[in-house]
C-alpha cells in the first residue's frame, strides 16, 4: 500500500537523506525516491528534535557502507563507527548491526522515523528494541514506525494507523491484519497449514 514510499516522503520532507541515516548523510547509491515529499506540508510546533534518524532497512547497508567509507577517508579524530558502539556495521550480524544503531546511535530527544526495523531481528531482539523504544520514549523522543510486526505494533499508547485501498484510518492493535493473522496461525497452525497446502 506504498508505507515505504510514505514513510520515505516524511523523511525526506524534514530533511533525512531518501536512503537514510542522521540529516547530515548526502550518499546516493540511486536516486530512485518519489516526488511524494513535495507534496507534504510539515506542521512544526514548539518541539525541537536534538537527534534524528531515518531506519530504512531495505538501504540500510548502503549505510552500513557509507559509514566505513567515511571513516577511512577521514581518518583524523574519533571515527564515525565510534557513534554506532565502535564496530563495523558490516563486522556484525544483521540483527546486531540494526540493534547496534537503535542503541547506540540513537540518543533521545530526537525524531526516529523507521521503516521495517524488525527486517533483521528475532521476537526476542524486537522486544528488546520496545524496551529501547521505550527508554528513548521517555527521553522525550517521537517515533514513526512502519512495521508488519505484531510485537513492535503492541507497545503501549502508540497511535496505529492502517493503510488500505480505502484510504487511513486508526485501528486498535487487535484489529491489525498482522495481529489476527499471527494468532489465528498460532492458534490453529495444522488447520490453516492444511488449507496452504491443500491441492
Amino acid at each position: 500500500m506504498g508505507k515505504s514510499t510514505l514513510m520515505e516522503a516524511i523523511a525526506v520532507a524534514w530533511g533525512f537523506n531518501p536512503e537514510g541515516g542522521t540529516i547530515n548523510f548526502t550518499f546516493s547509491t540511486r536516486s530512485t525516491h518519489s516526488s511524494l515529499f513535495e507534496h507534504i506540508q510539515l506542521v512544526r510546533g514548539p518541539y525541537r528534535p536534538k537527534d534524528g534518524f531515518f531506519f530504512r532497512a531495505e538501504s540500510y547497508y548502503n549505510l552500513a557502507s557509507t559509514i566505513d567509507d567515511l571513516d577511512l577517508e577521514y581518518s583524523f579524530g574519533p571515527t564515525l563507527k565510534q557513534a554506532y558502539g565502535g564496530k563495523s556495521l558490516h563486522e556484525q550480524s544483521h540483527g546486531e548491526s540494526f540493534f547496534s544503531t537503535f542503541l547506540h546511535r540513537f540518543g533521545g530527544m530526537g525524531l526516529y522515523i523507521l521503516d521495517e526495523p524488525e527486517a533483521a531481528l528475532s521476537p526476542l531482539r524486537q522486544m528488546s528494541m520496545l524496551a529501547r523504544i521505550h527508554e528513548l520514549v521517555r527521553q522525550g523522543s517521537p517515533f514513526i514506525i512502519s512495521t508488519h510486526s505484531p510485537i513492535l505494533i503492541a507497545y503501549p499508547d502508540s497511535v496505529i494507523y492502517n493503510l488500505s485501498s480505502e484510504g487511513i484510518e486508526i485501528r486498535s492493535l487487535e484489529k491489525t491484519d498482522h495481529y489476527v493473522i499471527m494468532k489465528e496461525f498460532l492458534n490453529n497452525k495444522d488447520k490453516m497449514l492444511g488449507h496452504l497446502f491443500e491441492g
